[in-house]
């Protein structure tokens, strides 16, 4: 037995960083055999079990390599692709067994032992891709972002799933055809349960089996990024699953997670919450996150449930003794230190990755660097806005004007942060019914009203996001266990929106005003914020480029007003440049087919105005192509 072992290494772990250990930690090829490593201070025999020793240990003893804990050995009787685990016998009690934490490969579910891995070396051809994002500045480009569950997004005929690299020819052609610019897979690690969508997790460096091996998914990611398109996936650093091959108690003794169980227990999930105050799991963790940019060149990570990191109470009932921190607060500043570290990281080693916190606290500058008193992070998902949002489209046209300030508010504060607009799996889910099913009215209305609502995400600032299913109107919600109702297609209606959302998508793409100054207030003006009475808002999308500048109408009543005037900013001849209630979508075709030249009479505190017929529940968009007559 040789040991390959570095005194660097050793150290940087236990200090906690070491933002590579799954280089060294795990089970890796070396020469004609496997060097195994892993981290158990609290056990006093670790061997490694598997077929090849008929699962009883024998003659694959680790030796202890440092004082704080960490097993070494190296063998070369064990052939690549064997299914083993690590027997840990503790200072007192039986001993029992636990797959790698930092293994590669895992067996397909019910099965749960890890996979030694295989000596091929993955060949990239996405050089293209990767050189480009050296030039990519995030925050003025579009970014328009398709969310799926791979396991439900489309099964062959036998509801088996289709593997990453056939999916490479049902989903990719799909999402260019939608005119995406990313794809956010819902978390792709090894997790034992199904219905737990991967937010649940046992193989943090292993992408699950379900749907082919490592090299498949690498190559699925390859293929994205030659038809340009990004790839982001959730990723669960906040707890951890208590299934017994897991992280939990991992050496008899409370290790990943906190060793105080009213830390510990997520309660509200049955799971556990890693000790974010421990060095060894801040290098497990860290280096988790620059192991998916790096060996899967993904390009950025959508950090789940951070609420529930940074809040000590995140689920503790108002009548229940709450718990505090040093200062008397109920921030977890250990978890707080712990985020700023990994996007610190993060940008170190990839500056120009997307690190997006889906995070429903009011905690202040999540996405502001840490130098400025903030997290890192350089998007947060704007759970504000859905929620008022999806609130308010719920409310019967008759009834919005008595809440009008849902949706103007979120302009109060949108550049607080640099926001992504989600219609997530969230919401339409577990009882929440689909947005479709969402929408009040008759049917031609609920489909309206989704136009509108796709539309209005898309006209406000911040980057977007929709959930699969939306784009083409499912009915009913989202079900894990079944694929997307494919057979809406062959109806006009479900077909015409699926052709609106792809040409709303497109319209976005090409539209500066759209994305640019999505983090600035010079990108965004109100023309007419307080029309209450007919629930109409009126606004402007700017960039520098005045002739590049959007003027936004958005009516959420099935009333369509002819002659109606609205005030504009500059004296030119006005286009409608897009219309959600054009017939093709749809919708009634109330469109406005010819040019509308100024009239110069003061409104909506403009020097001059235009007369335009405004569409039922529809978004309708103007640009200034011309001067005007005088």
């Amino acid at each position: 037995m040789n040991l390959y072992t570095n005194d660097l290494d050793i150290y940087l772990y236990h200090q906690g960083t070491h933002y590579h250990s799954y280089k060294f930690l795990g089970c890796h090829p070396r020469e004609k055999g496997y060097q195994f490593t892993v981290w158990a201070p609290n056990a006093s025999v670790v061997e490694i079990t598997g077929d090849f020793n008929d699962w009883t240990g024998k003659d694959h003893q680790l030796q202890r390599v440092s004082k704080n804990g960490l097993w070494s050995g190296y063998y070369s009787n064990i052939p690549p692709n064997s299914a083993y685990k690590y027997q840990i016998t503790p200072k007192n009690g039986p001993a029992f067994l636990k797959a790698d934490p930092y293994a590669f490969q895992a067996e397909l579910r019910p099965l749960t032992a890890s996979l030694t891995p295989s000596h091929d070396k993955y060949m990239w051809n996405d050089q293209k891709w990767e050189s480009n994002k050296k030039n990519y500045n995030p925050y003025e480009s579009p970014i328009l972002i398709y969310e799926l569950h791979l396991g439900s997004w489309k099964t062959k005929e036998d509801g088996s799933y289709y593997s990453y690299r056939e999916l490479v020819n049902e989903l990719i052609p799909y999402v260019r055809k939608l005119n995406v610019t990313h794809i956010e897979l819902l978390p792709i690690a090894e997790h034992p349960l199904d219905i737990s969508w991967g937010y649940q997790t046992t193989g943090y460096y292993a992408p699950t089996s379900r749907y082919g091996t490592p090299s498949d998914l690498k190559f699925f990611i390859d293929q994205c990024h030659q038809h340009n398109i990004g790839v982001i996936i959730d990723w669960v650093p906040g707890h951890f699953c208590k299934d017994e091959q897991g992280l939990r108690q991992f050496d008899g003794e409370p290790l990943y997670e906190y060793k105080d169980p009213k830390k510990a227990e997520k309660r509200s999930w049955g799971t556990l919450t890693f000790d974010f105050g421990r060095p060894e799991v801040q290098s497990f963790l860290i280096s988790n996150a620059i192991y998916w940019m790096e060996e899967f060149h993904v390009d950025g990570l959508r950090v789940d449930a951070v609420a529930s990191m940074t809040y000590l109470n995140f689920d503790r009932d108002d009548n229940e003794e709450k718990l505090k921190n040093g200062l008397g607060g109920d921030q977890n500043l250990e978890a707080i230190a712990f985020l700023k570290k990994l996007n610190e990281v993060v940008f170190e080693f990839f500056p120009h990755a997307l690190m997006m916190a889906e995070d429903s606290s009011d905690l202040p500058k999540i996405s502001h660097p840490t130098d400025h008193g903030g997290l890192g992070f350089n998007f947060k998902w704007n759970m504000g806005w859905m929620n008022d949002l999806l609130t308010y489209m719920e409310y019967d046209p008759v009834y919005r004007k008595w809440h009008h300030n849902l949706l103007t508010f979120s302009m109060m504060y949108n550049y607080s942060e640099n926001f992504v607009l989600p219609l997530s799996h969230d919401e339409v889910v577990h009882g929440k019914r689909s947005l479709l099913n969402k929408m009040p009215g008759d049917q031609w209305q609920q489909f309206a009203n989704l136009r509108l609502l796709f539309g209005y995400m898309i006209v406000h600032p911040g980057k977007k996001l929709i959930f699969m299913g939306g784009e083409f109107g499912q009915y009913i919600e989202w079900r894990d266990q079944h694929q997307l109702d494919w057979l809406l297609f062959d109806f006009p209606l479900h077909e015409s929106l699926f052709h609106y959302t792809k040409t709303l998508f497109h319209f976005y793409l090409h539209q500066p005003a759209l994305y640019k100054y999505d983090h600035k207030p010079n990108g965004f003006q109100w023309i007419d914020a307080d029309n209450n009475d007919q629930s109409i808002l009126i606004f402007l999308r700017k960039t520098s480029n005045e002739s590049e500048d959007l003027l936004v109408i958005c009516n959420f009543t099935p009333e369509v007003y002819h002659g109606f005037k609205v005030g504009v900013p500059y004296a030119g001849a006005y286009k409608e440049i897009f219309n959600s209630d054009a017939a093709c979508f749809g919708g009634s075709d109330q469109r406005n087919f010819f040019l509308h030249e100024p009239i110069f009479e003061e409104w909506h505190h403009q020097k001059q105005h235009i007369k335009v017929t405004i569409p039922p529940l529809a978004v309708s968009v103007f640009q200034k192509i011309e001067e005007g007559f005088l």
